[in-house]
């Protein structure tokens, strides 16, 4: 087992990681930026090094300067969290040359299941059902309008190389097809250098349902349940597990076919393959998330089992601690994303300092959060306060207890989500959980 792990994060997932490396008493060193210096994951490791300035590129993503921290300070493992480096395959292989294990999968795994033609054309050879759509790139707009013509319209336009909903546009019809071809192309070069497009069916208004499935180097797959995320905008707001949405018969072959998904690609570590749900109950592979998801508390709670722990095992050539048959499930969980955010203006960002916070507590009730009195939010980086997530024995105490936990918390400094996240518990429509992808936008709009 690792005797120190460094992490190249920063906010609550460094902190989770930190909590469960002092479980498994491995010492931990802390990377941070100038703008970070009293953040609370610096205080809880056992050493920490200063990166860089505050912009995410000179600090969280400068590779140089976090494999120097780890070679300076003896570190032999360095966990990315999510976001930033985490599903970097160069960041991976460096890891590598450098003789520093890189807490995730292999990079060309990485790469494998980040470029998203790649990925399809590997899932359908797995059997795992896909979008409608083309099964090798498109480059030019008039070759891609001839594939269009097959694939049926709405069609979903999406860069290779994408993410993050840059390189993505709709196309309703023959008509617009080719502006907005052009319009995720240029995108996709702007954000990713990449003019290599994909064309899918557009699934109207589906449910967003993943499975988070861990893998270790012999060859087991678990897979861990599902989460259903359709409460979301650009990024998720609400997740919960299990889906209100699956029957017993199409969760057992969804979480089959993730477990196909991870084994076609060699898979090791955490991972979440999703989904799209369509209102016939059909389900269609969309990407392979290759990391820790901020969600994972969900389904820590319905499983007991720790997930970081499971991928620092893992890492360390250990397998699995549990077999898909000891996999039990119990209750539902739900988790809420507190955000410095003003939902009534658009969602906007409000950085500021957090004067006062009270953090709901009782049983079944879990915060995750790296914030404090006094506690600064960045204009630099996400505006996540904490996520708040509880379980229950069933989805209506799960509810119950979320509605208890939003009204308890308080954030004084700084404007948050918290009355939106209440509304929405006290929506009849997800309350009967029928929420799906449109759900936020109508919502917004009274229509719900």
């Amino acid at each position: 087992m690792f005797e120190k792990i460094l992490i190249a994060n920063r906010g609550e997932i460094a902190v989770r990681i930190i909590r469960a490396c002092r479980a498994m008493n491995i010492k931990t060193v802390a990377v941070y930026s100038t703008a970070d210096k009293h953040a609370l994951h610096v205080y809880l490791a056992d050493e920490s090094v200063c990166i860089g300035p505050p912009a995410a590129r000179d600090s969280y993503l400068n590779i140089a300067a976090i494999l120097s921290a780890a070679k300076g300070t003896g570190a032999q493992a360095i966990h990315p969290g999510y976001g930033f480096l985490s599903e970097n395959s160069t960041f991976a292989k460096l890891c590598r040359e450098n003789d520093i294990v890189f807490i995730g999968p292999a990079p060309e795994v990485i790469d494998r299941m980040g470029n998203k033609s790649q990925a399809r054309k590997t899932m359908m050879e797995a059997g795992v059902p896909v979008v409608p759509g083309t099964k090798e790139p498109v480059h030019a707009p008039e070759e891609a309008l001839a594939k269009a013509r097959d694939v049926g319209w709405p069609i979903m336009i999406k860069a290779s190389s994408g993410g993050g909903g840059k390189g993505m546009r709709v196309s309703l019809s023959e008509d617009d097809f080719c502006e907005q071809f052009s319009i995720a192309q240029r995108e996709s070069v702007g954000a990713f250098g990449d003019n290599t497009m994909y064309l899918e069916r557009c699934v109207m208004n589906p449910r967003h349902v993943e499975v988070q499935v861990i893998a270790d180097t012999y060859g087991t797959v678990v897979a861990l349940g599902e989460r259903d995320c359709s409460v979301q905008r650009n990024q998720k707001m609400i997740e919960e597990s299990p889906s209100p949405a699956l029957s017993e018969e199409v969760r057992a072959e969804m979480l089959d076919a993730a477990v196909r998904a991870a084994q076609a690609v060699g898979y090791t570590s955490a991972g979440t393959i999703e989904f799209l749900l369509d209102d016939q109950m059909n389900y269609y592979f969309m990407e392979m998330n290759t990391r820790i998801q901020v969600e994972h508390p969900v389904t820590e709670l319905v499983t007991g089992l720790d997930l970081v722990r499971e991928q620092i095992r893992v890492s360390a050539g250990l397998p699995l601690s549990v077999t898909q048959e000891e996999v039990l499930f119990r209750g539902h969980a739900i988790e809420c994303r507190v955000n410095a955010e003003q939902p009534e203006r658009g969602f906007l960002p409000s950085p500021g300092t957090i004067s006062q916070m009270h953090l709901p507590g009782g049983n079944g009730v879990r915060v995750d959060t790296a914030a404090f009195d006094g506690y600064e939010i960045s204009p630099y980086y996400d505006s996540m306060i904490a996520k708040i997530i509880v379980h229950g024995r069933d989805r209506t105490e799960a509810i119950a207890k979320m509605r208890t936990a939003l009204e308890e918390m308080v954030v004084v400094g700084v404007k948050t989500n918290l009355d939106f996240q209440y509304a929405i518990m006290e929506n009849e429509t997800f309350a009967a959980g029928a929420a799906d992808t449109s759900f936020i936008d109508r919502f917004m709009k009274g229509e719900v």
